[in-house]
């Protein structure tokens, strides 16, 4: 299998009036100023059905959850934007975790965590949730985890107002280059 170095951001929620989509757009336009190849994996996209027709015995049996597998074992670099649900990530992401190859998708490849959240913790749990679970995968995982707290006040139509955010992002593009 061939390997991409484009750089996958995972919008790591299905819910519609979430902001998570949006500050994906936005890491991905940092991106592109960058020159850095992306793409956007948006789980409001998955299949209805995936959580029936594409985990554990029925891996590989659902052909458009299949486009998502693919993808994502091809990437080598992944940005997860991840909101915090219940003091942890959406489940979703679990859902769409379990119906990856294991261990195969993450196994010694690299990714960086984005925390947001209406709340004042940024996602920190949610963030050390995850990186317990793509540790145990084999990923690495990026120190650098920019924590957005009270997101609804620093994003304006898709555009992240908060200087100190767009700073951590920024800096956080540079390191995980160098990752």
């Amino acid at each position: 299998m061939q390997h991409s170095n484009k750089w996958l951001i995972v919008s790591s929620t299905n819910r519609n009036e979430a902001v998570t989509l949006q500050l994906a757009h936005f890491y991905s336009n940092l991106l592109n100023q960058s020159q850095i190849d992306n793409e956007i994996i948006d789980l409001k996209s998955l299949p209805e059905d995936f959580i029936t027709s594409a985990l554990y015995e029925m891996a590989g049996s659902n052909e458009a959850f299949n486009v998502f597998r693919e993808k994502m074992a091809m990437a080598q670099k992944f940005i997860f934007v991840v909101p915090e649900y219940n003091g942890s990530f959406p489940g979703v992401l679990k859902a769409y975790i379990d119906g990856l190859k294991f261990p195969d998708t993450f196994k010694g490849k690299k990714c960086a965590l984005v925390g947001l959240s209406a709340g004042i913790q940024g996602g920190g749990l949610a963030l050390s949730h995850l990186t317990d679970i793509f540790n145990y995968c084999g990923m690495h995982v990026l120190a650098r985890k920019p924590k957005l707290s009270k997101i609804e006040d620093s994003l304006n139509d898709g555009v992240l107002t908060n200087p100190s955010y767009v700073n951590q992002l920024q800096k956080q593009i540079q390191e995980f280059k160098e990752f």
